[in-house]
């Protein structure tokens, strides 16, 4: 079973939560002065109509004809599937259903803000972008999306990942970027890691301060952010206004899951369905899942923070662990980070979300169980959704109820098998620890 819209589906509009949350968002602070950021020092960071929108009280924004021909072009509107095989191993009265963000050319959801962002960067003469990426899958995006409007991109690769998953390397070459393990010896905040241990793993933290210090050595040059921050979240707000119609032929949702690194995946899902809540239209239930290597949302501390290692960025008030946390080298490597978007934060702050954590060698079991029962082999960042859903699923047939449950399976995994070679060869080591800096 499965909903496949038409071309003239795709929307005309991202949604923007931020004048529909329950509080105001605190402001970004100025990490030189600690004071409100002024918008005109994001400018030399972001594309100017990023900053703008970061900022819109706007509660729909249009989406440049552009760039919705581009969302035709990688695979938009992207499929929803009902998992009945899955349904009938669990032996359980809920129904699950999926948005499959795997689906897309490049394999997962992060094209959705890739392609905006690359087209707001070309529009303003901007030459060059610069981002990080975990897994590979916000460097694969962006890389494709700098291809197709004739900009130049390098990325900077968490070094656990960039070793973990060579292929990611080759994809984002062929599509013309120039890529770089992080921490690398192209910039002072990665030497700085590296001197400190030769063989450091990287992080999502690290990748982001040497891409923006890279930036600020380059004026034609501008930074690109896979997640956290509100412009990006609402441009993955194409895949839950999708997912609505989409299930308007199904059936009304319960709970609505998905995978928590920065935010973007499940906010892109959860939001529009989100917005109904907000206003009283509907009591739909939220859960986002996080590695418990990384538990910015169930045991960080909501405070402001660096959103990177090396303090570059603007402070923002969100869970977070620490901007010092060293992330242990699971294979979700889209999920190894200290914070989350500061929207996220107030929902969870205020129990419209909530969070649940895992352990990598149970989340690669449920992608295990997803991979035979519905043929899909999930990205290690979406097996926590997976493992999320199933849970739930287990629990409506515990207190014998039926339940209706969608989750976005936000990327494929089929260049993480080397992750998935060693969950099948007992070789998975379990991260739990026990200090983190925020806790100070």
């Amino acid at each position: 079973m499965k909903a496949v819209l038409p071309d003239s589906k795709i929307p005309k509009k991202w949604y923007n939560i931020l004048p529909d949350l329950p509080e105001q968002l605190a402001p970004p602070l100025d990490p030189e002065t600690d004071e409100p950021m002024e918008p005109e020092k994001l400018l030399r960071i972001f594309a100017g109509e990023l900053v703008k929108q970061e900022m819109s009280t706007e509660r729909y924004i249009e989406i440049p004809k552009k760039v919705r021909e581009l969302y035709a072009k990688i695979g938009r509107p992207t499929p929803l599937f009902r998992a009945t095989n899955l349904e009938k191993a669990l032996d359980t009265p809920a129904r699950i259903y999926f948005k499959y963000e795997g689906a897309t050319v490049t394999g997962s959801h992060k094209i959705n803000t890739a392609l905006a962002q690359a087209y707001y960067a070309k529009e303003q003469g901007i030459e060059r972008l610069v981002t990080e990426t975990g897994a590979g899958q916000w460097g694969t995006a962006l890389s494709l999306a700098g291809a197709l409007l004739g900009l130049k991109v390098r990325v900077y690769m968490a070094r656990a990942s960039y070793q973990q998953k060579p292929y990611r390397k080759t994809i984002m070459r062929l599509y013309g970027a120039e890529i770089y393990p992080s921490p690398s010896d192209r910039t002072e905040i990665g030497k700085k890691f590296l001197a400190e241990d030769p063989n450091h793993p990287g992080g999502l933290g690290i990748a982001i301060s040497e891409a923006i210090e890279d930036v600020l050595r380059d004026e034609k040059a501008r930074y690109a952010l896979g997640s956290v921050l509100n412009h990006v979240l609402m441009h993955q707000t194409v895949i839950g206004l999708e997912a609505m119609e989409q299930m308007k032929g199904f059936e009304e949702p319960d709970v609505i899951i998905g995978c928590v690194g920065g935010g973007s995946n499940f906010a892109g899902l959860a939001y529009p369905f989100v917005r109904d809540v907000l206003s009283g239209k509907d009591d739909y239930e939220f859960i986002a899942v996080e590695p418990r290597a990384a538990p910015s949302m169930t045991r960080g501390v909501y405070k402001y923070d660096y959103g990177d290692s090396g303090g570059y960025t603007p402070k923002m008030k969100m869970h977070t662990l620490g901007h010092t946390y060293y992330v242990p080298p699971i294979h979700a490597g889209g999920l190894r980070y200290h914070g989350l978007a500061p929207t996220l934060s107030v929902l969870i702050n205020h129990g419209i979300v909530k969070p649940v954590a895992y352990h990598q060698n149970e989340v690669f079991q449920a992608a295990e169980l997803f991979a035979k029962t519905e043929g899909i082999i999930p990205a290690p960042e979406s097996a926590h959704a997976i493992k999320g859903a199933i849970d739930r699923a287990l629990q409506a047939k515990k207190e014998g109820r039926e339940e209706v449950i969608l989750f976005n399976l936000s990327g494929h995994g089929f260049l993480d098998l080397g992750g998935y070679e060693d969950y099948l060869n007992g070789k998975l080591e379990d991260y739990e620890p026990d200090y983190f800096p925020a806790l100070e």
